[in-house]
C-alpha cells in the first residue's frame, strides 16, 4: 500500500508541469482540431437533448486516462465518459488509491456551437480531499491551477477572488432548469430577490474560474458530479473563496450533499447565498 498523501505531495513537487503538458496535448490532439469542425456523426446525445457528447470528449478522456496514471503510478482515473459507460467506476472516488477526476470537455454544448466557453478539468484527489486541480480553456488560452495550501494561479500569476463591492448586486450563476428537481427549483427561487442578479450558468469550470478571478460572485448548482466541481472548488478555495451546501456544510466530492450548493468569492457571500437557498425551499 502506498502512502498516498506523501506520494501526492512529492508528485506535485516534481511533476505538476507534466500534468499541464498532458492537458495541453489532449487539447491539441483531440479537442481543438474538432472545434468548429465537428461532423454530424461526431455528436451524440446521452441522457437528454441538452446532454451532449462528442468525439472530442471521448478521445480526450482516453488520452488523459492513458497519460495521467502513468505519471503517478498507483493512481486511477474517474472520467465523465467512462462513468457514463460504467456507473460503478465512480466509486473509485471513495477508494484508497489517488484518483484523477477528469472532465475532458466541460461545456460541451458551447463546444458544439463553436463557442469558446469550454474547458478541460482535471483534479487529483485522495480520500475525498482534492489536492490539486487544473482548469484549461484552450480556445481562450487560459490555464488555471491550484494546489491545496499553496494558492491558485492563472497562467502563472496569483489568483485572488476578493469580495463583492459593498451594496452591489450579487452576480450568481445558476443551474439550468433541466438539471434541477422541483424541490431544487423552489430553493433556487430564493435567489430572485433584491440585491441578487441570478443568471443561467455556462461551463461549470469557467464559472468557478470567474469567481476565483473576482469576475463573478457566486454559483448555485444543483448536481453533484465530481468532474464538474472538484477542480473548480479547489481553485475557488485557494483563491480565497469558499463553498457551502444548503445545509451550511462544505460540499463533499464523495456525495451526500444537501443541494443546491454554492461556491462564492468569500465566506460572507457563501453564507448569504446558502441562506437564500434554504429560505427558498
Amino acid at each position: 500500500m502506498i502512502d498516498a498523501h506523501n506520494t501526492i505531495d512529492e508528485f506535485l513537487a516534481r511533476r505538476a508541469a507534466d500534468v499541464e503538458e498532458a492537458l495541453r496535448e489532449a487539447a491539441a490532439q483531440e479537442i481543438m482540431p474538432r472545434w468548429r469542425r465537428l461532423a454530424e456523426h461526431e455528436v451524440d446525445h446521452k441522457s437528454g437533448p441538452h446532454d451532449l457528447v462528442t468525439d472530442a470528449d471521448r478521445k480526450a478522456e482516453l488520452y488523459l486516462t492513458k497519460t495521467l496514471p502513468a505519471l503517478l503510478p498507483g493512481s486511477v482515473v474517474v472520467g465523465e465518459e467512462a462513468v457514463h459507460a460504467n456507473p460503478a467506476s465512480y466509486e473509485a472516488i471513495r477508494g484508497e488509491a489517488p484518483v484523477w477526476i477528469v472532465d475532458p470537455v466541460d461545456g460541451t454544448r458551447q463546444f458544439v456551437r463553436g463557442e469558446p466557453g469550454f474547458c478541460t478539468l482535471v483534479a487529483l484527489a485522495h480520500g475525498g480531499v482534492v489536492h490539486a486541480s487544473w482548469t484549461y480553456a484552450p480556445a481562450r488560452g487560459l490555464l488555471a491551477t491550484a494546489v491545496r495550501g499553496r494558492g491558485a494561479l492563472l497562467d502563472g500569476e496569483p489568483l485572488h477572488s476578493g469580495s463583492p463591492e459593498p451594496g452591489s448586486e450579487l452576480r450568481v450563476a445558476v443551474s439550468h432548469p433541466d438539471y434541477t428537481t422541483d424541490e431544487q427549483k423552489r430553493a433556487l427561487l430564493g435567489l430572485w430577490t433584491d440585491g441578487v442578479a441570478p443568471r443561467s450558468c455556462g461551463s461549470a469550470g469557467l464559472e468557478y474560474l470567474a469567481i476565483a478571478r473576482g469576475e463573478s460572485d457566486a454559483t448555485a448548482f444543483s448536481w453533484e458530479a465530481a468532474w464538474d466541481h472538484a477542480a473548480g472548488l479547489l481553485l475557488v478555495e485557494e483563491a480565497g473563496g469558499t463553498h457551502l451546501t444548503r445545509a451550511g456544510e462544505p460540499f463533499r466530492i464523495t456525495g451526500g450533499n444537501t443541494l443546491p450548493f454554492t461556491a462564492a468569492r468569500d465566506a460572507a457571500t457563501a453564507r448569504r447565498v446558502a441562506g437564500l437557498l434554504s429560505d427558498g425551499s
